[in-house]
Formats: structure tokens, C-alpha cells, sequence
């Protein structure tokens, strides 16, 4: 008798080719010109941007970006944080950032 039959036997090895140098499974790539941040500064930053979302007196942020929640606010004259600002624009294309804490969830 042979030895046991698996269902891996039923279909053909294929070998994946070896990916540019300096690339492991898994990881992103960084940006070019993109600056390392730490995870504790980025966190922090993420977290007063959360406190900003939850900020009522800035008046709501469902169905606009940070940036023009922030803006509305500064023109309203209820003088929103400058930090936010300056997050937000060292950000610029990343959604983490630029998009509110209810921008997955329909209107």
C-alpha cells in the first residue's frame, strides 16, 4: 500500500519568482521622500485628530475632510487648534489623516 493521498497532490507546484531586492513578503514599500515616523508620535497624532472628530463646538464632521471642518471653524471664529492644522498638513494624502472617524459609515 502507498502512502496516504493529500489534496495537495491534485494540483501543480508553482514557484513564485523572487521580488525586487529589499522587499520581503508582507511589506509595504516606503514612499520615496517619505520620512520614517515613530509609532508613538504617529499614534499621538492620530489620537488628537480622534479628540478633534469628537469635539462638538467645531460643529459636525460627517461628509467633510478634517482640513475643511477645521477651516469652517476658523472662519466661524471658534478658533480650533492649530496642532490639528499643522497635522493635516504634514499629511496630506494619507486618508488615516485627512478623513474623519465616520468616513466609512454611510450618511
Amino acid at each position: 500500500m502507498g502512502r496516504k493521498r493529500l489534496i495537495t497532490d491534485s494540483y501543480p507546484v508553482v514557484k513564485r519568482k523572487e521580488g525586487p531586492a529589499g522587499h520581503s513578503k508582507g511589506e509595504l514599500a516606503p514612499e520615496l521622500g517619505e520620512e520614517s515616523q515613530s509609532p508613538s508620535e504617529e499614534a499621538a497624532e492620530l489620537e488628537l485628530l480622534r479628540q478633534f472628530d469628537l469635539a462638538w463646538q467645531y460643529g459636525p464632521c460627517t461628509g467633510i475632510t478634517r482640513l475643511q471642518r477645521w477651516l469652517r471653524a476658523e472662519q466661524m471664529g471658534l478658533e480650533p487648534p492649530p496642532a490639528v492644522r499643522e497635522v493635516l498638513k504634514t499629511h496630506p494624502g494619507d486618508p488615516r489623516f485627512q478623513c474623519s472617524l465616520w468616513h466609512l459609515y454611510p450618511l
